[in-house]
């Protein structure tokens, strides 16, 4: 009875007392189990602005619906105060621009202390110092107030200040000082996205006269999201083979779930995946896998086993000859801008949290037979087999353009690797790294027919490199001198002598800083793939592996430099 009082006071609360000052340090899950019609109604609001966007889950993270509601409130008070300390993704987020619009309406003055301190980012001061976390988490932080007045005004007020540095120095700041005492830029937020960071757009014009990837590709998609990595992707496939025998046996539910360390979700149910998959042969399903930059792996690629299998993508990668280009849709600053080529199925997180697949080549089915699930029935995937023809993945559009640009028609191959030229250049990434950061790349086209030649054939040098089809591979210059256990234990970098230990013993010897610390998008790439395989033996295989990505690395450096002298020869 106490418990029904109180419900209904805190709904008497929520609905009907006015209230002026909403503070407080929301949760951050963006997998909200806070579904109520009010809420959901409420968040149309902050969702209005981007309904045509694939991918608006990060709206429903719990924090941005505690902002809602704290919105809400204020609104209906007339007059009042948030004060909220949060992720900081919503300050500068594309898929936050409606959401961040909506508070501009109601609120006459908006403060924003961004707190930083971004593990998953690897964020450092603006010096190259550390830059630490005020809490004990990965994402980054900010405080935020938001005053409505009673009166309000027609020009908005928008203040900004950054605070760096170790997590010790943060406390102390924000104990001496309050809002007087902080040094506010002031921002002035424009349509289409109202970022609550300063943004620099003196190219925008510039910019926007290029081809979007979205524009130049027809298909497109995500990678793969399997939301259960350690059951369906695997080092060996014979791991995987295991895994899913057992998955598919006669064991009880719950012992197979605790075995697997498995659990059911909202679009997921364990029992009901077993029944489905009991005539599955899990050999016939084991794919290489692109899962992170130059790490192949394998996974068992199931829908009924997968989060979001991507089919409409993978129809024209799996067990086809084709290229596929990745990139991201936004970077949280632009040394972690990347692309990268596969001809795989691939990780959404291939190189960053959000990786985009665009596929060369279209394959076209000979008979279209659609999966169809009847209730709660899952339907196992079958592989289509029969692929007659291909086709570009470029729009009409896209190919009239070039074909207008030039006598002489580049080839498909010629355009995709002049795309994947430029999206190495880093003149062009410094350049335009206030758009890289908030959106798919746009590529320029350049009027002079010999510039876009010799960036198509870096490109395509480079297209080699990163398949790992360069004969300049074939020796590395890399040695592992000490044979040992091969275990992966503790992984660290000893610039004196260019070695990269995997324990107290054994090294790479030969790898330079500059390899050691390249990042591909959100990953430094020498030091990912060893942490992953971390209290492993390293196979042969995977030695060698190691030691042709450290060729390829420096080769692509060296590749990027000539790749930039092309580029700032001619006005693009």
């Amino acid at each position: 009875m106490d418990l029904t009082r109180e419900g209904q006071e805190a709904q008497r609360i929520k609905e009907k007392v006015p209230i002026l000052v909403v503070v407080g340090n929301p949760p951050y899950s963006v997998s909200s189990e806070n579904k109520s019609d009010f809420i959901e109604n409420l968040m149309s609001d902050y969702k209005e602005d981007v309904r045509t966007e694939r991918n608006i889950q990060p709206l429903s993270d719990d924090y941005i619906k505690f902002i809602r509601f704290a919105h809400w409130k204020i609104e209906q008070a007339g007059k009042g105060i948030i004060g909220f300390i949060t992720n900081n993704s919503y300050l500068s987020g594309v898929i936050h621009r409606g959401m961040r619009r909506k508070i501009l309406e109601t609120f006459d003055e908006i403060y924003i202390l961004n707190l930083h301190g971004s593990s998953r980012i690897g964020e450092k001061t603006p010096e190259g110092g550390k830059d630490e976390n005020v809490f004990d988490i990965q994402q980054g932080v900010a405080i935020a107030l938001y005053v409505k007045l009673e009166e309000a005004q027609k020009e908005k007020k928008v203040y900004y200040a950054n605070l760096w540095g170790l997590r010790e120095g943060k406390y102390k700041y924000l104990f001496r000082n309050d809002l007087q005492s902080t040094e506010w830029q002031e921002l002035t937020p424009t349509a289409p996205y109202y970022f609550f960071v300063p943004k620099d757009f003196t190219l925008q014009e510039e910019y926007k006269k290029f081809w979007k990837v979205t524009d130049i590709f027809k298909e497109w998609s995500s990678g793969v999201n399997t939301h259960r990595d350690h059951f369906v992707v695997g080092f060996k496939k014979e791991e995987i083979i295991q895994r899913i025998r057992i998955f598919a046996g006669s064991l009880p539910d719950e012992l197979v779930r605790q075995s697997l360390n498995l659990k059911d979700s909202g679009t997921w149910k364990l029992s009901e995946a077993r029944q489905n998959i009991k005539s599955l042969k899990p050999e016939d399903r084991i794919y290489h896998y692109a899962y992170r930059p130059f790490d192949y792996r394998y996974i068992c690629y199931e829908p009924i086993l997968v989060e979001r299998d991507r089919r409409n993508l993978t129809m024209h990668v799996l067990n086809k000859d084709n290229l596929v280009l990745t990139t991201i849709r936004k970077i949280p600053k632009i040394e972690d801008f990347s692309a990268l080529i596969c001809n795989l199925i691939g990780d959404r997180h291939l190189i960053s949290d959000g990786t985009y697949f665009f596929p060369l080549y279209l394959y076209k089915q000979e008979e279209d037979r659609k999966q169809k699930s009847k209730g709660t029935v899952m339907m196992v995937f079958e592989p289509k087999a029969e692929y007659k023809t291909k086709e570009p993945n470029f729009t009409p559009e896209f190919i009239k353009a070039v074909s207008t640009l030039y006598k002489k028609e580049p080839t498909t191959e010629e355009i995709f690797y002049y795309i994947y030229a430029v999206l190495y250049s880093s003149t062009y990434r410094k350049r335009y790294e206030e758009f890289l950061k908030i959106d798919f790349p746009r590529i320029p086209l350049p009027s002079n027919n010999n510039v876009f030649k010799k960036l198509s054939n870096l490109g395509k040098e480079l297209v080699k490199l990163h398949l790992f089809k360069s004969p300049e591979l074939a020796e590395t210059g890399i040695a592992f001198p000490k044979g040992n256990s091969n275990t992966v234990e503790k992984v660290f970098y000893d610039e004196k002598n260019q070695r990269v230990f995997i324990n107290k013993d054994q090294y790479f010897e030969g790898i330079t800083r500059e390899v050691w610390e390249y990042r591909i998008g959100a990953y430094q790439v020498m030091h990912k793939y060893l942490k992953d395989r971390k209290k492993r033996r390293l196979s042969l295989d995977e030695i060698n592996q190691y030691m042709k990505m450290a060729k390829a690395i420096r080769l692509t450096i060296e590749l990027q430099e000539r790749i930039d002298e092309v580029y700032r020869q001619t006005e693009i």
